[in-house]
């Protein structure tokens, strides 16, 4: 029998006892019942949405009592009265006893605004800016390693391997890379750093600052993530200095998050809005290309020379009603899940010198399986949830 027909059945001893009679008396008998196993239900049934829906019972088991008894209490009292009888009786009562008419119309408004106030605040995404750079940094995919070749960084194998993985990448010849990365000098310096950054980032948020007519003074809160670039002062110091925000800014940087972590810039700005009202707060998500520049042979570290690029991107979530109208969309759902746990998705991605000693960051052949894993358990009852509630039409592409 196969494996996976045995995992399917369950054996039970029955009927024990000793032999009375014949050739085996005195021995000890059984027989042995074979049947179809249960189902497991704790693997077929994801108990993250028992727990989910729990919770929500639990959040709204107030109104989910106390409605239903209200609207009885209600029926049994009007449902004998026709509608002049209904009215009749209401001015009557309203009339000879002010005092229970006034006490249940306190009570009604009062339900009612705990039930408004207790509501989680809307997010609004308000408007977002994806910085440009300047054309003399455009490279195509020949340019990119004709360029590679003349910084004398790269023997022939590597810039082979780079030149294959470029084909297959996607990467167009419209790119943008800064011009270090391609002089015979070490460009991953906190000075070329911080040059990158102040140009992305601050020409993603002139650019944000403009479309959306908010001042710098009007942030909030303030969320950057860039997971290899974080020097002292931080990239959210950064920002605030150039811009002369407001003291009581709320500013966290956020680093070594990979990929994710403009998600996660959204989801940590969302609870502060939650907690802060009429505020608005700017996500700036960015990484620094020349800081993480690998001029060595690793192959697994020479692939995000050939992935990464210029940019930044910055949005302005609001939770103020008023802006509802010209909101682009409204944040309804966030879903986030961890697999640091695993060591296999924990070395996915991994920071560390070659054998020569150069930095750079080690991308495992098993990047895009452990990537999508995350999002199987937690993606699929969403799926239905995930479009915007309101788009507007005069929206410009990224």
């Amino acid at each position: 029998m196969a494996r996976n027909e045995q995992d399917l059945l369950s054996t039970e001893i029955v009927n024990r006892g000793i032999e009375s009679s014949g050739p085996n008396a005195g021995s000890l008998t059984f027989s042995v019942r074979v049947r179809r196993r249960l189902p497991d239900f704790l693997q077929s049934v994801n108990l993250k949405y028992v727990k989910l829906g729990y919770h929500y019972l639990i959040n709204h088991g107030v109104y989910l009592a106390t409605i239903p008894v209200l609207v009885l209490v209600f029926s049994a009292e009007v449902g004998s009265l026709s509608r002049e009888e209904l009215w009749k009786k209401l001015w009557e009562d309203a009339r000879y006893d002010l005092a229970t008419v006034l006490s249940f119309f306190a009570v009604f408004v009062f339900t009612v605004s705990v039930y408004f106030m207790s509501r989680p605040r809307s997010i609004y995404l308000i408007d977002f800016a994806c910085y440009r750079p300047h054309d003399d940094f455009k490279v195509t995919k020949d340019q990119f390693i004709e360029l590679a070749r003349t910084s004398g960084k790269f023997d022939e194998p590597s810039l082979e391997f780079q030149k294959r993985i470029l084909k297959t990448s996607g990467i167009g010849d419209e790119t943008y890379v800064p011009k270090a990365i391609m002089s015979k000098e070490n460009c991953a310096t906190m000075k070329e750093g911080r040059l990158e950054a102040s140009t992305v980032m601050f020409g993603a948020l002139d650019e944000l600052f403009e479309k959306t007519r908010i001042r710098p003074k009007d942030i909030g809160v303030l969320v950057v993530n860039c997971s290899i670039f974080n020097p002292t002062p931080s990239l959210s110091a950064m920002i605030i200095n150039h811009y002369k925000m407001r003291g009581n800014i709320l500013s966290y940087n956020l680093g070594g998050m990979g990929c994710s972590a403009g998600i996660i810039g959204v989801d940590l700005a969302r609870d502060m809005l939650q907690a802060n009202p009429n505020n608005y707060a700017v996500v700036v998500s960015t990484e620094m290309v020349g800081y993480n520049w690998y001029p060595g042979k690793d192959r697994s570290m020479l692939v995000p020379n050939c992935f990464f690029r210029m940019g930044c991107s910055a949005v302005l979530l609001s939770n103020r009603r008023s802006d509802y109208r010209r909101a682009r969309y409204r944040l309804e759902h966030l879903v986030r899940t961890h697999k640091g746990a695993d060591d296999r998705s924990f070395r996915s991605i991994y920071q560390e010198e070659d054998e020569q000693g150069f930095k750079g960051l080690k991308v495992s052949k098993d990047l895009m399986e452990i990537g999508g894993d995350p999002s199987k358990p937690t993606s699929q009852p969403w799926v239905h949830s995930f479009y915007p509630s309101r788009s507007s039409s005069s929206s410009s592409p990224p």
